[in-house]
């Protein structure tokens, strides 16, 4: 009887875990896009070759970073992070 009452409380725990995560998923998803349902990064204003290094290699220019933001502070400005 004892275990039941362990594994219904580890199950309500691993639940709640996943809801948590999830949220924290749809958050993050939501800052990276602004909120957009598109998705897609704003490229008004950017050269062809700016346009066309970001959607071959996933590079973010300079000028640009302030607004969309990294990652991470060590990240190399790649959307993939490679």
């Amino acid at each position: 009887m004892e275990t039941k009452h362990i594994l219904m409380v580890f199950g309500a725990l691993v639940v709640l875990l996943v809801l948590f995560q999830f949220y924290q998923i749809n958050t993050l998803k939501n800052s990276i896009t602004g909120g957009a349902v598109s998705g897609k990064m704003d490229t008004s204003g950017w050269t062809q070759n700016e346009i066309m290094n970001y959607e071959m290699h996933g590079t973010i220019p300079a000028r640009a970073q302030g607004s969309a933001g990294q990652s991470s502070p060590s990240s190399s400005g790649m959307v993939g992070g490679c």
